[in-house]
């Protein structure tokens, strides 16, 4: 059945989109959110004290309702409670009223979210792409992203089942539940001894209907970050890498920090100048750049920017330089690490979909240094460079969970050509998840993750492309039932009756997915996150320079992490069944609008197959 394309990277999921997630650990959790000046080791104890609670569910007499919480994402998903199935019958869907509180707990704002499905033959005349109220167009699946929500905020979010006609619904608000949940700070809180990690997703995807809606007739300029289109897409990227770069400069002793950058593409001018503005003020600066892929590009900028002095080329080596990471140093003793899959130019920044993930301890950042150093020796060469990284950390054994107590870094190259150590070991976490996982790929399906991801059980896994693998792959986890891939995809012009035609940057040379994380069983008690430079690659593990870093049982980092790949996920899967219908001349006139029979929608939730999986796994409670 063709799902209609959904306003995922605005304005919320909307349609039965593919969704599947694990079992939730509903504790309360105490935080320290602080700015980033105040990280200075001078000023650390000066944060800020408040409960925040990320992970909720509640059993309500009709309906049971779950909330994850991340940065500008709320997931939700519902099911009847047990002796209520004949409450399907009838079912036209769901409306869900969200309300917004401030900081002291009183109402800000309350109304019905809003989708773009809805029934045909309702609301007649509105202009493609206009977002609809719930209490009108009811959501007919089981699971929504709230994709608006701000970080550090408090909503509450009323579950209703409609019935009735399209044009005499009936509101069952007695059956109804609420659920109050809130939602992650960017900057991570700060407990005493424990790793903070500071967290900015891109918008991920110009394609969208939002985007088509506020910016279609918009010339991009990407030299203009101050613009409204590419703050928009930045979503706090840009601008939180820029505030990283230059911290140190709005102190009142600059010169007593450093920074040390390894960079891949280096060509964006807006950040040259960051970095120029630190090395003013009299910060140390030393960037290390790409001189084999991007060389003219990058040379061309660190000319433009004037910013000769502080960059220096890589050696060439086997392989690519690939690695997108800046150390922060005070008194030279390290003190945090930006890394992540951001590419330093205007498509990885508001282009295709990427993260900026900043550390904020010494050990790591003294870690990154170390390697940084390693990379930036005159007469660095491989073999060495293999035994040192190796040196660091180990990869574990095969169908072994990573360490509790630390996070595993596994700095690149690192395998040998004959022996895919690390990407094996990647597979056996997907293959050997419990209940779900999740993985991006912005180039290449490797064997190994290829079988992993077609292992025929009753987890729930997803894989994430930035291109169509092909059919083969297609069908083969088709036949699984538990395994739903998504490649990049946008709808144009008449794709859909009342849905817009959307369009890109034109900054990017792969349009749509950067990303490079792997989530396992996110949503459990101890989730194990995979993130960094590294695309899930042999190249990547026994050839390029790149880092990863697995960060185990952190619900934090697994909460916002899922989030985001669910939102860029559900977008893309929607587009994708178009894509695909359309290339087969099978199209539906009825495609994107809402059934008007719940036999037509509902039973699918309730019969063996992946609706049915992920229906149950969401609600499985540890």
């Amino acid at each position: 059945m063709l799902t209609a394309p959904d306003e995922s990277l605005s304005d919320g999921s909307c349609s039965d989109l593919p969704r599947g997630v694990s079992t939730l650990d509903c504790s309360r959790e105490k935080m320290h959110v602080f700015s980033l000046r105040e990280r200075d080791p001078l000023h650390i104890a000066q944060g800020q004290n408040w409960g925040i609670s990320v992970r909720e569910f509640e059993e309500g007499a009709v309906l049971h309702v779950r909330a994850i919480a991340g940065l500008h994402v709320v997931t939700l998903a519902w099911d009847f409670a047990p002796g209520q199935q004949a409450k399907k019958t009838g079912l036209l869907g769901f409306a869900i009223e969200r309300t917004e509180f401030d900081r002291n707990d009183n109402i800000h704002e309350r109304y019905f979210i809003r989708g773009i499905k809805r029934f045909k033959h309702k609301d007649e005349g509105l202009a493609p792409g206009t977002p609809v109220p719930t209490s009108e167009h009811p959501i007919q699946t089981f699971q929504w992203g709230d994709y608006t929500a701000k970080p550090e905020t408090t909503y509450e979010f009323r579950v209703i089942p409609v019935y009735g006609k399209p044009k005499l619904l009936e509101l069952d608000v007695a059956s109804a539940t609420k659920i109050r949940v809130s939602t992650e700070a960017e900057e991570g809180g700060k407990k005493p001894g424990e790793i903070t990690h500071d967290i900015y997703f891109n918008r991920g995807a110009a394609g969208s209907q939002a985007f088509a809606r506020k910016f279609g007739k918009t010339e991009l300029d990407e030299d203009d970050p101050s613009s409204d289109a590419l703050k928009w897409l930045s979503r706090g990227l840009f601008e939180a890498l820029v505030k990283f770069i230059e911290y140190p400069s709005t102190l009142q002793n600059p010169g007593d920090y450093a920074l040390r950058a390894m960079l891949y593409e280096f060509r964006y001018k807006p950040v040259g100048l960051a970095f120029k503005k630190a090395k003013n003020a009299g910060v140390d600066v030393d960037i290390r750049y790409e001189a084999q892929s991007y060389v003219d590009e990058n040379e061309e900028m660190i000319a433009a920017a004037k910013i000769k002095s502080i960059c220096t080329p890589q050696k060439s080596r086997a392989g690519i330089r690939h690695n997108k990471f800046i150390v922060l140093l005070h008194n030279d003793v390290p003190i945090a690490v930006w890394t992540g899959s951001t590419n330093i130019s205007s498509g990885g920044i508001f282009g295709h979909s990427n993260v900026g993930h900043v550390i904020w301890d010494g050990e790591i950042a003294q870690s990154f240094l170390d390697y940084w150093e390693r990379l930036a020796a005159p007469d660095v060469t491989l073999a060495p460079l293999k035994k040192a990284n190796l040196a660091v950390d180990a990869t574990p054994a095969r169908h072994t969970l990573p360490p509790k107590n630390r996070i595993l870094q596994l700095y690149s190259p690192r395998d040998d050509k004959t022996k895919p150590t690390t990407l094996e070991w990647y597979a056996d976490l997907i293959a050997d998840a419990k209940r779900m996982a999740c993985i991006t790929f912005a180039f290449n399906l490797d064997d190994f993750l290829y079988e992993a991801l077609a292992k025929d059980d009753d987890t729930l896994r997803y894989s994430l492309f930035d291109k169509d693998p092909g059919d083969e792959f297609a069908d083969e986890i088709k036949v699984t039932g538990n395994s739903v891939m998504a490649p990049g995809a946008k709808l144009s012009k008449g794709d859909l009756e009342f849905f817009l035609g959307e369009k890109l940057t034109g900054f990017n040379r792969n349009f749509y997915v950067h990303d490079k994380f792997l989530l396992v069983d996110p949503l459990g008690g101890d989730p194990v996150v995979v993130t960094g430079t590294a695309n899930f690659s042999q190249p990547s593990q026994n050839a390029n320079d790149e880092n990863m870093l697995v960060i185990r049982g952190n619900t934090r980092v697994a909460d916002i992490y899922f989030g985001e790949f669910m939102r860029v996920f559900d977008h893309f899967y929607s587009r994708y069944v178009v894509k695909k219908i359309k290339e087969a001349g099978k199209g539906d006139p009825d495609a994107g609008f809402l059934k008007e029979n719940w036999k037509e929608w509902v039973p699918g939730h309730f019969k063996a197959g992946q609706k049915q999986l992920r229906r149950e796994i969401f609600m499985k409670q540890d």
